[in-house]
């Protein structure tokens, strides 16, 4: 397979996207990765699997409806394998193997035969000490913008899943690139005051737009350093409860054509007035453990 991804909004024509089924049963709360997930926990509302399958099916048939190839991962029984974009990420023609949660590394082998048509050269593993999420990192024609969490008390928080040893590993691997990394809000118990991956506050849509939570960015000036990229006018920003329900976790099959939660309705009322197709489906369900669209996407091939 030859991969290429040099944006998050080229013509896509291959991706993984990952399954509920065999999801196991409801975490402890003191086992979740995440505050929304251990909130809901406690709540007693957290995700069923038959709520959740048919919602990654919605999507399977969306992608399916524009001729993109879907691969998804094998099943590993009672083992939750939603969140395909944390495991590994493609940018140009390298697949990178994240160093992830080692209680998930499991996730890996389940996709392993995709990868494994890929040629060894192109597959990348990071050191042990390079921490790194492909929810943190979005290629962006000449940028590689990364979001991360370098405060010294990084080891206290489990949402801090992207460290500064693999902003500058990516940075290496990558010269001809600009490596753009933004310092992210991180808490292990608010989930509104908690932007675990960049794209929980933050994606590029189209040719010259975006969509935003200020508060998901700890230093003020790197989010106006983006408002400023894509222009004001072209830039959606969101509430913080719009955050927590996940509204950047959009995913685009291409320039003109995204992905949303049926329930986005400000949201998808402005893409469409902006001239973008907009599939709406459900993924509520999906969204209570702090993922939504682009986290359990892992495009392969864009044109």
């Amino acid at each position: 397979m030859k991969l290429n991804i040099q944006n998050e909004t080229s013509r896509l024509k291959a991706v993984i996207l990952g399954t509920a089924k065999s999801n196991g049963p409801t975490p402890k709360a003191e086992d979740c990765y995440d505050p929304k997930s251990k909130q809901h926990v406690l709540a007693g509302t957290y995700p069923k699997e038959e709520d959740m399958i048919p919602e990654m099916e919605a999507v399977a048939e969306v992608l399916r409806k524009y001729d993109v190839t879907v691969y998804r991962p094998e099943i590993i029984k009672d083992y939750n394998q939603i969140f395909a974009r944390d495991i590994s990420f493609v940018i140009e023609d390298k697949l990178i193997i994240s160093n992830i949660l080692p209680d998930r590394d499991q996730e890996i082998h389940a996709t392993e035969y995709v990868w494994s048509t890929v040629g060894n050269e192109n597959i990348i593993r990071l050191p042990e000490e390079c921490h790194v999420e492909g929810g943190d990192v979005m290629p962006w024609n000449d940028y590689i913008f990364i979001g991360t969490y370098t405060g010294e008390d990084y080891p206290d928080y489990i949402t801090a899943r992207t460290n500064i040893e693999a902003i500058n590993a990516l940075a290496e691997l990558f010269p001809n690139k600009k490596v753009k990394a933004f310092e992210l809000r991180k808490s292990n118990t608010d989930p509104k005051e908690n932007a675990l991956h960049l794209d929980c506050c933050f994606q590029p849509i189209g040719k010259d737009k975006a969509i935003i939570h200020k508060n998901g960015f700890l230093i003020e000036e790197e989010y106006q350093w983006l408002v400023n990229y894509f222009g004001k006018d072209n830039v959606f920003e969101i509430t913080k409860d719009e955050m927590y329900h996940m509204n950047s976790n959009i995913f685009s099959i291409s320039e003109e054509v995204i992905i949303s939660e049926q329930n986005f309705t400000r949201l998808n009322t402005w893409l469409r007035e902006q001239g973008f197709t907009v599939e709406e489906v459900p993924y509520a369900e999906i969204a209570k453990q702090e993922g939504l669209l682009r986290c359990s996407t892992m495009p392969l091939i864009r044109e």
